[in-house]
């Protein structure tokens, strides 16, 4: 099974351009006065850059420190700060009612069902009331949905591509109702692309701590 660090040395999954999603989320979060924002899962630091850029004052965590150490150089040849974190997503390292916005786009469904349940609760935790999250999941419409290992109903070890070995999850609607039953839910969309004849699903949740 791949790390996280050693998939942050490919250039593929150093994503440069930041989701439709969060460009659209960052409106919103104006209008309401959003000043502070976690991106959970940061990866290689699209949006932390991004979010940086357009004046939010941005927490950043991953597991990988080649992740975080891409990030903070991109923040560095942009001038831009953002305070980055290494950090296994399960505990996020933050006080309660501290963030104004968590974002967490394809991160929380490499894992089971247990943990994704258990993530959302620390995002509840860590946001303010009335705040935001963005949460990405993956559809069972998705064209890797059954390959590989099942391990425990819905959720898969993979045998093919580049994260081959890494759990991945995939919810329904009514799975999704579940996860975030703690949470007004503003928003569930479904993003679909195809790739070499391929079908890519997500799910794209909206919701706020009230």
């Amino acid at each position: 099974m791949p790390t996280w660090d050693e998939l942050f040395m490919q250039e593929e999954f150093r994503w440069k351009n930041p989701h439709e999603r969060v460009v659209a989320l960052v409106s919103l979060l104006r209008q309401r006065g959003a000043r502070r924002v976690l991106d959970l899962g940061c990866g290689a630091g699209r949006h932390t850059v991004y979010l940086a850029r357009e004046g939010f004052e941005v927490w950043a965590m991953d597991i990988a420190e080649n992740g975080l150490a891409h990030t903070r150089e991109w923040l560095g040849r942009e001038n831009l700060s953002a305070e980055l974190k290494q950090s296994d997503i399960s505990q996020i390292p933050f006080p309660a009612d501290f963030f104004d916005a968590v974002i967490s786009i394809y991160v929380i469904y490499h894992q089971t069902y247990a943990g994704m349940l258990h993530v959302v609760g620390e995002i509840h935790r860590v946001l303010k009331r009335g705040g935001l999250a963005l949460i990405s999941m993956q559809s069972r419409r998705g064209w890797r949905y059954g390959q590989g290992k099942e391990i425990e109903p819905n959720t898969f070890i993979l045998n093919v591509g580049a994260d081959a070995g890494v759990p991945h999850h995939y919810s329904d609607l009514a799975e999704i109702a579940e996860l975030f039953q703690h949470f007004a839910i503003r928003q569930v969309e479904q993003e679909e692309r195809y790739e070499e004849g391929n079908r890519h699903s997500h799910w794209q949740a909206l919701v706020e701590k009230e």
